[in-house]
């Protein structure tokens, strides 16, 4: 159903630009992209209105008509508008496609506003496309000036320590994709030909020297090449006669010039195999609704004239999503045992086995939605709110057992009731008779289905109840000589031991079985949270190779283009980075266990059943993770 949700999806705005000049996110937007629940790749279209931004974006959408072209009301709603559709290549996935409206000249409209729409855009996509027209001369990087604004638009740390925190950008940053439309050059360099990538290297190549004017020309290359995980370049030729151009869209493929058509479509294949899903820092995969919970959290921290901070939006972040997880993995549990369960339940293990299903099910959904769940605490709550739920339905389990038994009593000895009224036991042998009768009763009663987990209580009650009966029936016997009398009587204890044992051990075995229980919820914890960290640990390692790749490319183009004394410092970096990541890796298995001691400890105060030393535990399970 989700697929549905995104295929009925039209272009919507997400972050408008206020006739107040503040920016707000639209409540509708956030709706539909709270339905989202895939995980989504997110491209974002940069560029000065009126460059051809909305024809690649109709082309990546699959559709012809979808963002408004031209000179339409859409490119005064400043703002950054978004279309979702279904992923075209990576299965159960959602393609959002954001569209930065209206990105004028600086002499135009409310820059501030601007600058902090382009770094929404770079905040919020996990592929970063800027749309230029013409060549990438100097005046088409020089426009690009919000890319060296970014550092006092974006933070990563809360505490940052006044270092410079745009090395840490190429961490968060989405890649980058340079297309240049209305491309009238030829692609060589020096008489060779060249590549359209190799054409933005070198147009990105910076200048010896220390002047003002040397360093306003390298300061927004050094900035696209360093924060920046990956670039890429896509040149277009003009896709029309100029008569044409007006109805762009109007125009079918046959009627566009052929390799315009093919240059759109090597443009879209790149983008559908190859940009990445969105993720936060430390490599978290982001759905839809985290997609528009971010945007929220942004645009409510530039509102309030502050800086947005990567970390502190995902510390808030998690607490949305970790106790939405908490809710939701809580109503499928309900939802489920509510559908599965038939009370009274044959035997506490039918209830038990249900119950173990559910609890894998529901865990799985908390551990999906979930991240960086500090001291594992909503996932605690999860097994305590679990625990209350399943107590309270195994206590429904045993009430409505009671209800069946009793009325099975009240059917199976309607005889022995009637002739008790009748008092056809108080004559000369009628104790016999009677004891006879409860037995023939008591062994029809054994016999019939349905009685659920408190089959030989109920029993032990109504036999309770009959016990003065008996020994006033026993009393006016006379045809029993003394000893007689004193057999039945011991015969009667007997039964009544005998009766109390076979209730006891019915209560027992519920006990056990919960207690049972409890030790496989809590094993069940740890199995997943340990799976989930591995998975952590996997694609933080995937984030660090990523990072170090990009700076090893960007030291390599340094060393060609002669500039050491800038790639030495740049090692500097990688050493600090691959020192950071084996620090992380040695104090993983510690941290591990701590972990789960902590875990086990909390655990044990709501389930008793679980054992409260979990070290050996953490041992085991990490040999498996950790192989």
């Amino acid at each position: 159903h989700m697929g549905q949700a995104v295929q009925k999806m039209c272009p919507m705005c997400l972050i408008e630009n206020g006739n107040d000049g503040k920016l707000q996110v639209i409540p509708q937007a956030l709706k539909a992209l709270a339905q989202i629940d895939q995980r989504v790749v997110v491209v974002a279209v940069v560029g000065l209105y009126r460059t051809g931004k909305s024809y690649l974006m109709n082309k990546l959408a699959g559709k012809r008509k979808g963002f408004a072209l031209g000179a339409t009301v859409q490119s005064k709603t400043k703002g950054i508008w978004m279309w979702c559709v279904p992923h075209p290549v990576k299965e159960g996935h959602t393609l959002v496609l954001l569209d930065t409206e209206g990105l004028g000249d600086v002499e135009k409209g409310d820059a501030k506003n601007d600058i902090w729409i382009f770094s929404l855009a770079v905040l919020l996509s996990s592929t970063l496309v800027y749309n230029s027209m013409g060549t990438i001369d100097n005046d088409a990087i020089q426009r690009l000036h919000y890319v060296t604004e970014l550092t006092e638009h974006i933070k990563v740390k809360s505490k940052a320590d006044n270092e410079d925190e745009s090395i840490e950008f190429v961490r968060i940053f989405p890649s980058f994709v340079w297309t240049v439309r209305d491309f009238t050059l030829t692609l060589e360099f020096d008489g060779k030909p060249v590549t359209a990538d190799e054409y933005l290297d070198k147009s990105l190549q910076l200048k010896n020297g220390h002047s003002k004017k040397v360093q306003e020309y390298n300061m927004p290359r050094s900035c696209l090449r360093n924060f920046f995980p990956s670039r890429k370049c896509f040149v277009f030729e003009r896709p029309a006669a100029t008569e044409k151009m007006k109805e762009l869209s109007e125009l079918s493929d046959r009627e566009l010039e052929p390799s315009f058509v093919e240059q759109a479509n090597e443009f879209c294949d790149y983008i559908y195999n190859k940009a990445e899903i969105k993720t936060l820092k430390g490599g978290i995969p982001v759905t839809g609704r985290l997609l528009g919970n971010l945007a929220k959290v942004y645009v409510d921290t530039i509102c309030s004239n502050q800086v947005p901070c990567l970390e502190n939006a995902v510390q808030a972040l998690s607490q949305i999503e970790n106790a939405n997880a908490v809710q939701r993995a809580v109503a499928h549990y309900r939802a489920k045992m509510g559908e599965w369960v038939v009370f009274p339940t044959e035997t506490q293990e039918e209830l038990s086995q249900i119950h173990g299903t559910m609890v894998k099910e529901a865990l799985k959904i908390f551990i999906e939605n979930s991240f960086k769940d500090e001291d594992q605490k909503h996932q605690l709550e999860l097994m305590k709110v679990l625990q209350k739920e399943y107590e309270a339905i195994c206590d429904k389990n045993i009430q409505e057992s009671k209800k069946v038994c009793q009325s099975i009593i009240k059917r199976v000895f309607q005889p022995l009731e009637d002739r008790l009224s009748s008092g056809s036991y108080m004559s000369p042998g009628g104790y016999r008779k009677y004891s006879q009768d409860i037995q023939n009763y008591i062994r029809k009663y054994r016999s019939e289905h349905g009685r659920g987990v408190m089959a030989e209580e109920t029993l032990k009650e109504y036999l309770e109840g009959k016990k003065k009966t008996g020994e006033t029936i026993l009393a006016a016997d006379q045809s029993l000589t003394e000893a007689e009398h004193q057999m039945e009587v011991e015969r009667a204890r007997t039964r009544a031991l005998e009766q109390e044992k076979q209730a006891a051990k019915e209560k027992a075995e519920i006990y056990e079985r919960m207690m049972k229980d409890q030790q496989h919820t809590y094993n069940e914890n740890v199995e997943q949270l340990l799976k989930k960290m591995e998975e952590e640990r996997i694609s933080a390692m995937r984030e660090h190779e990523r990072v170090v790749e990009a700076k090893l490319k960007e030291q390599h183009d340094l060393l060609k283009e002669g500039f050491k004394e800038k790639a030495e410092l740049l090692q500097k970096e990688i050493d600090g980075l691959n020192r950071q990541r084996e620090k992380e890796q040695v104090e993983s298995p510690s941290l591990f266990s701590t972990i789960l001691d902590n875990v086990g400890q909390a655990a044990s105060l709501f389930l008793p059943g679980i054992l409260p030393k979990v070290g050996g535990m953490a041992v085991s399970y990490m040999s498996r993770f950790f192989k």
